[in-house]
């Protein structure tokens, strides 16, 4: 899909600057569509070098309002047109005023009335607005249209004046509040004029009772909140859009419990105050959600440094026996599954200290195989490297997945160098976005002849092999190298990381 950097970048030949400002345009121009109930079309003129003809403009992107039927059910991003087709462009650009169709025309059987706004930046004119609203169904002027068109008027007017969006504005419009949530108008002395029915709402279940048409809204929204610092921080908002500064999102909650959020624009077409606009949402029970989610993350933390806490005095009980051991054989056994109970605890500390349940492999690994060298044989000259990355992965196939690589890298250390004799074993890690390739690779005597994997009855393997298959869906293989004088095995693991089921 084309982005609107990419049409900017193939059609016009516009500074970085003015692309912005109008990437600016774009975050904000659903507030506009919405209070308009109207398409709006960002026109651009299509430069000499990428238009013989001259004179020819193109549609670079395109929003469609939530409070009324859109014009264009197609997509228009790409459309071309002429001077001819669509005289207000050309004519906006001359005036740097909105001009606005006499008649409505027909468009697709639709009957639609066009208004063609500038969009300036310094002092030029980089682009128009075209804001298309369609007439097939019948409005009834109420309050709530009035106040939202002479907002969305004031709003176009200071587009054209090039003091909207201020450059200032830092606001993350996708998380903001829109005009559906709720919307109160004040006058230039910061008094209500108007409250739709949502932003009385919001105030009502902030604690306030009556009507708002009439009361002073700074300071009647600073009596409601509990914190004082909150209060004072929203109720600075609002002043500051009554004098003409940008508003960015800000959050308090109530005497009584509910939460909401603010953002305050202000009103200066022609560079006169006008009042401001403040939107708000109730956002209590998403927040309520919030605290339960946390709640549940900190508890499912717990829950891991627990078992963490728990697997440890297991392998330190295990040590301890295997200490007190005097065969062999048993001792060998108690120490590997000290390493084993270890290597999960390592699991269950990375995930207590996780906020989404998954675990960076490679830090996890680097922690996990040194124990692989000890556990093997006090006399051990081999070294373990790794090469590639294995990212983060999710909780669910981190501890298998470290359990199976930590058995592979033991018994390619255990039986690939017998006697002490030096070598090395490397991990190399391929990751796509469907699969994770690991290849274990020794250069020790070799698999024995007549080896089997199916047929190893070997604990370690026995281990491999159920994981692979029950756990992480995946593959495994193993297989002699033979590359001259060199030997060696090399082990094949290949995982999904898709949705598992």
């Amino acid at each position: 899909m084309t982005t609107l950097s990419d049409l900017l970048a193939e059609n016009t030949g516009l500074s970085g600057e003015a692309a912005d400002h109008l990437q600016a345009v774009v975050a904000e121009w659903q507030l506009l569509a919405d209070l308009s109930f109207a398409d709006f079309l960002l026109w651009v003129p299509v430069s000499p070098e990428h238009n013989e003809q001259g004179g020819d403009f193109v549609c670079v992107a395109q929003a469609r309002p939530t409070t009324a039927p859109t014009a264009h059910p197609e997509d228009v991003v790409g459309t071309r047109f002429t001077v001819e087709d669509h005289p207000q462009l050309a004519r906006a650009i001359r005036e740097v005023r909105i001009c606005r169709e006499e008649d409505p025309h027909w468009y697709r059987d639709l009957p639609m009335r066009r208004e063609a706004i500038p969009v300036t930046f310094g002092s030029n004119v980089i682009a128009v607005l075209s804001r298309e609203t369609n007439l097939a169904a019948p409005r009834v002027p109420s309050p709530l249209e009035v106040a939202y068109l002479g907002s969305a008027g004031d709003l176009c007017q200071m587009i054209v004046d090039g003091t909207f969006p201020h450059v200032d504005s830092q606001t993350d419009v996708h998380t903001s509040p829109r005009v559906g949530d709720g919307l109160i108008r004040l006058d230039a002395a910061g008094n209500v004029v108007f409250a739709s029915p949502n932003g009385l709402s919001a105030y009502h279940r902030m604690g306030h009772e009556s009507d708002l048409v009439g009361t002073r809204l700074a300071p009647l929204t600073r009596s409601l909140i509990r914190d004082p610092f909150d209060a004072t921080e929203v109720a600075h908002r609002i002043l500051d859009a009554l004098d003409g500064k940008p508003g960015s999102r800000t959050e308090a909650e109530s005497r009584r419990g509910a939460v909401v959020l603010f953002r305050a624009l202000p009103l200066r077409p022609h560079g006169q105050p006008a009042g401001a606009l403040v939107l708000c949402r109730d956002v209590t029970e998403v927040k309520r959600r919030d605290r339960a989610l946390l709640s549940k993350d900190a508890t499912i933390r717990e829950i891991h440094h627990r078992v963490k806490n728990n697997l440890q005095t297991v392998a330190a009980l295990l040590r301890l026996q295997s200490r007190r051991t005097s065969n062999a054989e048993a001792r060998q056994a108690l120490t590997e599954s000290v390493r084993r109970v270890a290597s999960i605890a390592m699991v269950h500390e990375a995930l207590s200290v996780s906020v989404d349940e998954r675990v960076d492999l490679d830090k996890l690994l680097d922690n996990v195989l040194p124990m692989v060298g000890e556990v093997a044989t006090a006399e051990s000259r081999v070294s373990i490297s790794r090469s590639g990355s294995f990212g983060i992965v999710v909780a669910e196939i981190a501890t298998p997945l470290v359990m199976v690589l930590a058995e592979l890298v033991q018994n390619a250390v255990e039986h690939a160098f017998p006697d002490g004799r030096p070598g090395k074993v490397e991990i190399v890690v391929s990751r796509s976005a469907r699969w994770l390739d690991v290849l274990i690779r020794d250069n020790g005597r070799g698999l024995p002849s007549g080896f089997s994997l199916e047929r190893a009855d070997g604990l370690g393997l026995q281990i491999v092999r159920t994981l692979v298959e029950s756990e992480l869906r995946g593959s495994l293989s193993l297989r002699k190298l033979r590359d001259g004088a060199t030997r060696g095995t090399e082990a094949a693991l290949r995982l999904p990381l898709g949705r598992r089921p």
